[in-house]
């Protein structure tokens, strides 16, 4: 049986990637008797999932003996960039040995990919490396040099949508065939079915708008806020946003000041989201980018009309406009309001139009369906 090792170390428990790490590893154990996968525990960041990991049927591997996740500084881009550089001195040996001593078939790096690619720089490994490409790549000059420097080493490059493989295709890197689409696994139904049903913790007098994400410059609440105030504020709706993170007292300075909190509710991180998109009128994304949106897919799924934003690189290419949702010009205010009032003025069977179609895309993100993608690929070798 071939060995998988997932290496995706991060500073918050609360992010996309981790659930797309143990559901990948968990679509491997569930489904193949050819392969095996297992997590790599760097420091600390799965400690949190470890009961779902054993039920999931996943062995987490430490690769430090001492959690120290909840010693580093998260917030800010200087204080998280110092937190990364730690993670990077801590594990730099200890990665390099445990790739040598436990030789596995495969690596699927994520997050802090600059140490696994920089190992792969310098030493020789038995070992294949597939980066995946977790998120809209920002390629600062680091990165540029790394994957340039990386790319023809590596063994496969995946990316979650075809505008980001365009991208990396134009970069011309490596050789186009070696990099390859494989959605993430973001629905896992029988999951999704038990927890949609489960009451609210709040109880809201209006119908809602609902949004969901980090409160951080990326996710653009800030904007959504806004423009509730100025041109949604007299209507039927409330406005509820799911997340934490490091804008939060500026939004929230920006509700008290205006008077908004029996309008705007800042209901923080919510480990079971499920039901909030079944009761919701509508799942509004205003990011900046995304690449897929992990939230968009399941809008999708659980039937909730979505209004979003023309960001690359999920919502550009997932959202056809008026067909599975509604579009609007990325930090452009009236184009917002002119997608909510179509949204608004939608009758019931254009509506349900729309959720059926956006419901078929959400099923190119189950865990069987990348289970047998990410197979494939591996299979290729």
């Amino acid at each position: 049986m071939k060995s998988i090792y997932y290496w995706s170390p991060s500073l918050s428990t609360n992010i996309a990637t981790n659930k797309a790490v143990i559901n990948s590893a968990y679509s491997i154990n569930r489904y193949s008797k050819r392969y095996k996968a297992s997590i790599l525990n760097v420091c600390g960041e799965f400690s949190l999932f470890g009961t779902e990991i054993k039920k999931k049927k996943t062995d987490l591997i430490d690769l430090c003996k001492i959690n120290f996740i909840n010693f580093l500084p998260k917030l800010g881009k200087i204080k998280s960039r110092f937190s990364y550089l730690i993670i990077f001195i801590i594990s730099f040996r200890l990665l390099r040995n445990k790739i040598k001593n436990d030789k596995p078939d495969f690596l699927i790096i994520h997050l802090i990919t600059s140490l696994p690619l920089f190992l792969l720089l310098f030493n020789r490994f038995e070992t294949k490396f597939i980066l995946r490409i977790s998120g809209y790549p920002q390629l600062n000059f680091f990165r540029r040099y790394l994957w340039k420097k990386t790319f023809k080493k590596l063994h496969i490059i995946t990316c979650p949508t075809k505008l980001t493989r365009d991208l990396l295709i134009k970069l011309n890197f490596t050789d186009q065939k070696k990099i390859k689409i494989l959605e993430d696994p973001i629905i896992e139904i029988k999951n999704i079915n038990i927890n949609k049903n489960i009451e609210l913790t709040e109880k809201f007098e209006k119908k809602y708008i609902l949004a969901v994400g980090r409160l951080t410059e990326q996710k653009n609440f800030l904007f959504l806020v806004k423009a509730y105030h100025l041109f949604l504020n007299n209507n039927n709706y409330v406005l509820v946003i799911a997340g934490e993170g490091e804008m939060y007292n500026k939004i929230q300075s920006y509700i008290i000041k205006h008077k908004l909190q029996k309008k705007i509710f800042l209901i923080g991180y919510k480990n079971n989201i499920f039901p909030y998109f079944k009761r919701a009128s509508c799942y509004v994304m205003c990011s900046q980018w995304e690449d897929p949106g992990f939230v968009l897919i399941e809008s999708f799924f659980l039937k909730t009309p979505v209004i979003s934003s023309n960001c690359p690189n999920g919502p550009k290419e997932l959202i056809i406009d008026h067909v599975n949702g509604f579009k609007f010009e990325n930090n452009k205010m009236d184009s917002f309001v002119k997608s909510f009032n179509e949204f608004e003025n939608s009758n019931k069977d254009k509506i349900n139009k729309i959720i059926k179609n956006g419901l078929i895309v959400s099923r190119k993100y189950t865990i069987f369906t990348h289970y047998n993608s990410l197979v494939s690929i591996l299979n290729e070798t």
